[in-house]
């Protein structure tokens, strides 16, 4: 064999398409259709056509603010949408279906809102639309899908979920369902109270540090172990938990300093929720290392029993002190949003566990 045969190679990387800006993609556009079109009014008697927007008269007063808004608010969808459609279309090409995505998408809104009498349609919002689209497919192409394709959070995400594309999409979205102020941190969701209401325990006094201690371990270890069954056996599980847990808490920091106000940003970080992140940290370790039967039945049993505890124990009083400080804003779809994200995590977290489990039967 000649030397240079025995030379080390450099592994090529395969160029891969992307699932998962693909699935962001719709869901983003999914998102700007629900603060586009909230509260979801509609007026269908009136006489006006959808796009009768298109011969209107630009609006008597246009804000600096509203044009950034409908500028920014468009530039995560055509960045997205440059990482969708690769390989297939690249560079300039998928700029073009950024372009045309982003004017059809914007199109129907401005067309939809004709018809609810809370939003005016105008050809600069469109406008605006457009070039939020245009900006950020030329902010993805210098960063070049082929880039991502073969980079290291790309190969960490093959490595650590292979083909599961769901349970990345929940763990990226965890956080995010944890934003909606809650009674009880970690709370995935407030199912207790949409579900069966609440229970009124008069003057019963209940030593709110436990509860919430024990609420917090609860649903953090069964959300942990749940995110953990859609990881491979050999990635690193407990370090990427606890990295999740750690991002999550300084996202619910960072908004609620703009809910609340900056002096507010770690009133949720309360000693009880200190203490349950802890204790379930520290149980996590071990019962990562459980078989993946056992792993899912005690993920479900804690999530739901997360859910009939938070619903049977009171609300904490000091929670609901807070609330009267709460001054939506311009953040009132956002954090509409935001609810239907922490009501909507924990029912598609438990779709996916049944049916991964249904799947796994089938294949054996």
């Amino acid at each position: 064999m000649h030397a240079q045969d025995q030379r080390p190679r450099k592994f090529v990387w395969p160029v891969q398409a992307m699932p998962m800006a693909r699935v962001l993609s719709f869901a983003y556009a999914l998102l700007i259709l629900y603060i586009s079109l909230n509260p979801f009014d509609f007026d269908f008697e009136t006489s006006l056509a959808p796009w009768a927007w298109l011969d209107a008269p630009s609006p008597r007063f246009i804000t600096l603010f509203d044009v950034l808004v409908n500028i920014l608010a468009y530039i995560p969808l055509g960045f997205l949408l440059v990482f969708a459609a690769f390989p297939r279309w690249r560079n300039f090409l998928a700029l073009g279906l950024a372009l045309l995505a982003s004017a059809g998408l914007a199109f129907l809104v401005e067309s939809l809102q004709t018809w609810l009498p809370t939003r005016i349609p105008s050809q600069m919002d469109w406008w605006a639309n457009i070039l939020g689209g245009v900006l950020g497919g030329l902010l993805a192409i210098p960063l070049g899908p082929e880039w991502l394709s073969g980079s290291v959070i790309r190969r960490c995400f093959d490595q650590w979920f292979g083909l599961n594309w769901v349970a990345c999409a929940l763990l990226l979205l965890f956080p995010w369902a944890q934003i909606y102020p809650q009674s009880s941190w970690l709370g995935t969701g407030v199912w207790g109270q949409a579900i069966f209401g609440s229970i009124d325990w008069g003057t019963t006094v209940v030593n709110h540090f436990l509860q919430e201690t024990m609420i917090t371990a609860i649903c953090w270890l069964g959300t942990a172990l749940l995110l953990s069954l859609g990881m491979r056996p050999r990635a690193p599980q407990w370090p990427i938990l606890n990295g999740l847990l750690f991002l999550t808490v300084l996202i619910k920091t960072l908004f609620t300093a703009l809910q609340f106000g900056a002096e507010f940003s770690l009133l949720w970080l309360t000693d009880g929720a200190i203490w349950g992140m802890l204790i379930a940290s520290v149980v996590l370790k071990w019962a990562l290392q459980l078989p993946k039967v056992v792993k899912t039945w005690l993920a479900l049993v804690s999530l739901l029993g997360g859910t009939l505890i938070i619903h049977t124990l009171p609300d904490n009083p000091y929670f609901i002190l807070t609330l009267r400080h709460w001054y939506q804003g311009r953040l009132l779809h956002f954090n509409d949003l935001m609810q239907w994200v922490s009501i909507a995590w924990l029912p598609l977290a438990l779709i996916w566990l049944s049916w991964d489990k249904f799947s796994n039967r089938l294949k054996y």
